[in-house]
């Protein structure tokens, strides 16, 4: 099996001249499809920066970055916007929802912003909010929706147009355990059952018995890199 994500010789700073400060410094790793990869380390480690840049959101000072085979820093700006549309889904910590906007325009926005027709891209809508679990708060806005269901709508929108990656932003921040725990499953079962590539920055520590990978990251380098089994996680889950 291939990788669908490659980052080679990641570098870059911020800021210029003696203020100029590393956050990535000749990071190269793979992401395979169908696994949930954790990515941590402290605050200012590059985690966060990392996935900007394999995500298509951020061009690095030096390094390659390809997803299904293509080079993301080769494209113009148009056609690296299309191909994210087309292959790379996001969840962000804050949820990014519309106020005004109920969780069915939110996942159908996507959509309707890649020119598909409104009928299609609503009966699309309610089958990755059925995903979710969230077929029955379908019509309601964010202010009336819990912590927990806003990041499902996030998800659900992140998952609508199918992309083969998942990049996610400390999606359980700003959750409970409860709430936070159920994400990440829910983003373990993404994986397995449509063999996306899931990519997660966190913090939390709760979180790795749900992946299959956890990458530690220390001022911009990969300090360890460790997989998970997944028979051991059965035999958790059993017990």
């Amino acid at each position: 099996m291939s990788a669908a994500v490659i980052a080679n010789g990641l570098v870059h700073a911020f800021g210029s001249g003696a203020a100029r400060s590393p956050v990535l410094q000749g990071l190269s790793a793979e992401f395979m499809p169908g696994e949930v990869s954790l990515v941590m380390g402290a605050s200012g480690s590059g985690k966060s920066t990392l996935l900007a840049a394999i995500g298509g959101l951020l061009r690095p000072d030096r390094g390659e970055v390809r997803i299904a085979g293509t080079a993301l820093w080769s494209l113009t700006a148009r056609s690296l916007e299309r191909f994210r549309y087309q292959h790379c889904g996001y969840i962000f910590q804050g949820f990014n929802l519309f106020p005004a906007l109920t969780a069915l325009d939110q996942v159908a926005l996507p959509l309707r912003f890649g020119g598909i027709a409104k009928n299609t891209a609503k009966a699309r809508a309610e089958a990755s909010l059925a995903e979710v679990g969230l077929e029955a708060r379908l019509h309601l806005r964010p202010a009336e929706l819990s912590g927990g269901e806003k990041q499902r709508v996030a998800i659900a929108r992140a998952l609508v147009t199918r992309p083969q990656v998942l990049f996610a932003d400390e999606p359980t921040s700003a959750l409970d355990s409860l709430n936070g725990t159920a994400v990440i499953a829910l983003l373990q079962d993404i994986a397995r059952a449509l063999g996306t590539t899931v990519i997660v920055v966190t913090h939390d520590a709760r979180l790795i018995r749900h992946a299959e990978r956890v990458l530690q990251i220390d001022n911009g380098r990969i300090i360890s890199d460790e997989r998970i089994s997944r028979t051991s996680m059965a035999i958790e889950k059993a017990a």
